[in-house]
């Protein structure tokens, strides 16, 4: 899943959120240099793209674009899928999308120290550009996929990303309204599972 899916699954932790925004940014041993909360946040990260890249639906979805995206078949899924979750958004949060993105932005700001140089480098854009809520608008997503195809080395074929989109939208759509609601709910569960940790380590501590 992409920024817009990520943060969503996080709950309303902020630590947690943080960390799982941030976590594509965290390598090898720097992963120890964070809060304990936020090495939560990055850890349910990976839980969720280890979820996300087995899951069968998701399978289904990306050999629809095989043939065009190649090897970036997953990146560009994972972007469809933020571009349905904006669409569909009011299915799954009673927040709306500008006021949750405005938040958002709000509270990486909060957080910059714990934030990693990519992270940073890339944040004025997400905020002038308001990526996460963009992903709704088919202009502004085929940006999006220009911008990453640029930074590929113009190796991708990410120009006719936003073309299979709509060549496939019915199928596509229906597979995320599948498989986003499962992935909520496993997402509900390792944030408590890592939580229940968090509390029994204190516990131990105190």
């Amino acid at each position: 899943m992409n920024f817009l899916a990520h943060a969503h699954l996080s709950g309303n932790n902020n630590p947690i959120l943080i960390g799982n925004l941030i976590a594509d940014s965290v390598k090898g041993k720097t992963f120890y240099s964070f809060p304990e909360n936020i090495q939560q946040g990055i850890v349910l990260h990976r839980k969720i793209d280890a979820f996300t890249d087995s899951h069968p639906v998701v399978k289904k979805s990306k050999e629809l674009i095989r043939t065009e995206s190649g090897k970036f078949a997953g990146i560009v899924v994972d972007i469809y899928y933020d571009h349905f979750l904006a669409r569909e958004w009011h299915l799954f949060s009673s927040e709306p999308l500008d006021l949750y993105t405005n938040n958002l932005y709000k509270k990486l700001g909060l957080y910059f120290q714990y934030l990693p140089a990519k992270v940073i480098k890339i944040l004025p854009y997400m905020i002038a550009q308001n990526w996460l809520h963009s992903y709704a608008n088919f202009n502004d997503l085929n940006r999006v996929f220009m911008g990453m195809h640029r930074r590929s080395g113009y190796r991708s074929n990410m120009p006719v990303a936003v073309h299979e989109l709509k060549k496939n939208y019915f199928n596509l759509h229906e597979q995320f309204m599948e498989f986003y609601p499962q992935l909520v709910s496993f997402a509900a569960s390792e944030r408590e599972n890592l939580l229940s940790i968090n509390s029994n380590n204190q516990s131990s501590g105190s």
